[in-house]
């Protein structure tokens, strides 16, 4: 690829930013978008813009990016959570490694590669890109210490970098931990394989056996029940219910309630509405639930949530096995109520070692089919390859532009709309996988998405050519490191284009939240529905993370081989700075908090893209027979493992454990200010099945703690229903909201039957 290619790829990138960034500061100020740019906000706040027309609506301004940056790291913990603050540390730690790199690499290590031949230049917009790479330097070229020292100077400042952040994101943990709001979770514990009995149910065999073992700490229990249809019955109706007060909300309202219903023999106003609702209510007795107990109890699962009466009885408990038998009375700490994945909760934990085998099997069945399209992309870089198989395209592909567009935009726009499929089905094999929460389904989906764009995006495009080579580097391990050091300078160009137009364009695609713009289109102006606080999205964590993460790869076996890419890699963390801090502070909403574990993740994908740097770099000064440069870089190697393993010593367990002196000293606290006792009356609700949805507790509250409703399926919280039937496991049901579905229903049918005698 020439350098007029790569920069006929960023001019169109450049121009597709800026006109989306341009209507993105343009869209967000129209008061019917606030749903789709103001979600977050407008679920704390239920405000809404006024609608009188200005002018500065409709000019392009660029203080929403100010906006975005000025916002300090505390206003984003207290609004949305831990997670959110590792995820700013990880785009934050980007940006401050690759600046470093770009001054050492672009001033240092660029020029050498340029003049490493002792060539004539032309024109550098002619040049081809492979002149800025490792690939021009001559063998034993004197030089090369310098591409070994720069790589030395990343290598620590990465270190030190990951040091201080671990350091800060471990501390942030730990404060989490003990100062936020006494949490469900921490006297809460999952049992599941509860052995079956004959002589006794599920619900006596907990009792006796914790109330036998676990005596001075066990406090009581809640069953879970496998009750699907129910449970359907239940969403199926808070969803009729949610439709039609939206739909009251948009024609009752506008319509009826101005113009009271006159009786046609007096004349007088009277509230139909009301006296229908009175009439219907009385005609609803709880009795008629009554089978709904001996359904449910028919469908007693092998699970259950047991509550202890400290923190430290609950983290013993959760560790340590419950019987000689590990596959009986398996204990794990329960997740946070909103955070319960309720679905796979009933799946007997001897399934849970096939669905992973299954799961594994399938994953790699789809990476493997997901070579095709790449190879298919990878062929279009190559002109020749492309003019043999389609020998149509010859006169076409004579053209500069075209072979600009073929070469240098139309592979990675390709390869990106594939990728698109990717996260919902990673998602999808991680729900099949049994997680028990939500936030251990999207880690689980992040690490498979990561490992599947990885895989596909760098080592399948650096063995570009058939699927037959490609499966025989892999047969042969020996050749891995040779074959890198030959592709990946010479596969950079195609890394450069990919930073443009999955970085660059997927950034501007996110803030512009185009699917969000046109749902909110057909809502509104189709459907006539109101805004939904209950429908904000969450962060999409499982796919932005190992989006960044590729990219840090990518700048890391890049740098010191191919230094051209780093300043587009900063233009991308710089920007994905301000968007993404842009998106989480008015977008997305926070259900449920991993309390920042998804740094490890980052810590141990960023010393695997070093390792990796450094692995090719051996392979690359092999083949320029540099032994000196070689033999010191190993010694980089070694350096950072011992380094890893220092950190993961150090402070990974803090990710993965509780501290029993944090743990009781936050039981002695809570016991001194006489705070227990409240803490185990509002357990047993937290974790109810069953409960009536409300939209307010969607979001956190001023105090950045999230509320200890329970949640659905879909991490919607609840409250209790005052109107509803209270069952002794499932809690409050929402017989309210099916009575006041029914009521609004009727009052439609009844208007419309008043309507069509008129």
């Amino acid at each position: 690829m020439k350098l007029s290619a790569l920069l006929t790829s960023a001019g169109i990138n450049i121009g597709i930013c800026a006109l989306l960034l341009s209507l993105y500061s343009i869209l967000r100020k129209q008061p019917g978008n606030a749903s789709v740019y103001f979600g977050r906000r407008l679920a704390e706040e239920r405000s809404r813009r006024l609608n009188s027309f200005i002018l500065e609506r409709l000019v392009p301004s660029p203080s929403w990016m100010m906006k975005a940056w000025t916002y300090s790291e505390e206003e984003i913990l207290s609004v949305a959570g831990l997670d959110a603050v590792v995820f700013i540390r990880i785009i934050v730690f980007s940006m401050r490694i690759f600046s470093i790199s770009a001054v050492v690499c672009v001033f240092g290590v660029l020029p050498l590669n340029y003049f490493g031949q002792d060539m004539e230049h032309g024109d550098i917009s002619s040049e081809s890109l492979e002149v800025f790479t490792i690939g021009n330097v001559m063998s034993q070229s004197r030089w090369l210490w310098v591409h070994c020292l720069a790589l030395y100077i990343i290598t620590f400042s990465a270190c030190i970098l990951l040091y201080f952040e671990y350091r800060g994101i471990a501390r942030l943990r730990l404060l989490h931990i003990t100062r936020s709001a006494p949490n469900p979770s921490h006297f809460t514990v999952l049992v599941r394989a509860i052995p079956k009995s004959v002589e006794e149910g599920f619900n006596d065999s907990v009792k006796n056996f914790f109330m036998k073992y676990h005596a001075s700490s066990y406090l009581t229990h809640q069953i879970i029940y496998r009750v699907g249809k129910v449970h359907k019955i239940m969403s199926k109706a808070g969803k009729a219910c949610k439709k039609v007060a939206q739909l009251k909300g948009a024609v009752i309202d506008k319509k009826c309630l101005p113009l009271r219903y006159r009786c046609g023999f007096c004349g007088g106003t009277s509230n139909s509405f009301k006296l229908y609702h009175n009439e219907l209510a009385l005609s609803i007795k709880r009795d008629d639930l009554g089978d709904l107990d001996s359904c449910a109890k028919e469908k007693e699962c092998a699970a259950a949530f047991v509550f202890f009466r400290t923190r430290y009885a609950a983290i013993v408990t959760s560790e340590v096995l419950q019987s000689s038998n590990p596959m009986y009375w398996v204990t794990d700490l329960a997740p946070e109520p909103h955070d319960v994945y309720w679905s796979n909760l009933w799946i007997p934990f001897r399934q849970l070692w096939f669905r992973k085998i299954a799961v594994l099997i399938a994953s790699i069945v789809f990476m493997i089919l997901f070579l095709i399209p790449v190879t298919f992309v990878q062929g279009l870089s190559h002109l020749e390859q492309l003019r043999q198989i389609f020998p149509f395209l010859d006169g076409l592909l004579k053209q500069t532009f075209a072979i600009e567009i073929v070469t240098g935009y139309l592979p990675s726009v390709i390869l990106q709309l594939f990728l698109y499929i990717v996260p919902p089905v990673m998602l999808l094999f991680s729900s099949v996988e049994g997680s028990i929460s939500h936030s251990g389904r999207k880690k689980s989906a992040c690490w498979k998405v990561l490992y599947f764009t990885i895989w596909n995006v760098f080592f399948v495009n650096v063995f570009s050519g058939s699927v037959i080579s490609q499966l025989n580097v892999i047969s042969s391990p020996k050749e891995i490191p040779a074959q890198l050091a030959k592709a990946v300078p010479s596969q950079a160009t195609f890394f450069i284009t990919y930073v443009l137009t999955s970085g660059w364009a997927s950034l501007s695609s996110e803030v512009m939240q185009l699917f969000g713009l046109i749902w909110n289109f057909i809502r509104r102006h189709i459907f006539g529905w109101k805004d939904d606080p209950a429908s904000v999205p969450s962060f999409p964590y499982h796919t932005e993370v190992p989006k960044v993460l590729l990219f840090g790869l990518l700048g890391f076996t890049c740098s010191v081989l191919a230094p051209l890419i780093l300043p587009f890699l900063l233009v991308y963390f710089f920007l994905g700075y301000v968007v993404y801090r842009n998106q989480i502070l008015n977008v997305y909403c926070t259900r449920y908090e991993t309390g920042g574990q998804m740094w490890p993740i980052m810590h141990n994908t960023t010393i695997f893209s070093l390792v990796l740097a450094q692995i090719i770099a051996i392979g690359v000064f092999g083949i320029k027979e540099s032994p000196t440069s070689s033999g010191f870089t190993i010694l980089l190697v070694i350096f950072t493992l011992l380094f890893n393993e220092y950190c993961r010593q150090r402070f990974y367990p803090i990710f993965k454990k509780f501290s029993a002196q944090d743990l009781i000293e936050m039981d002695d606290e809570d016991e001194r200010f006489g705070r227990l006792e409240e803490i185990h009356e509002q357990l047993h609700a937290a974790y109810c099945q069953f409960q009536s949805k409300t939209p307010e507790s969607h979001h956190r509250d001023p105090e950045g703690e999230n509320s200890a409703a329970s949640r659905d399926d879909d991490g919607n919280s609840s409250k209790d229903d005052k109107n509803g039937a209270v069952h002794p496991t499932f809690g409050v049901l929402p017989v309210s909201r099916v009575r006041q579905a029914l009521i609004s229903l009727s009052f439609l049918a009844k208007m419309e039957g008043m309507n069509s005698r008129t």
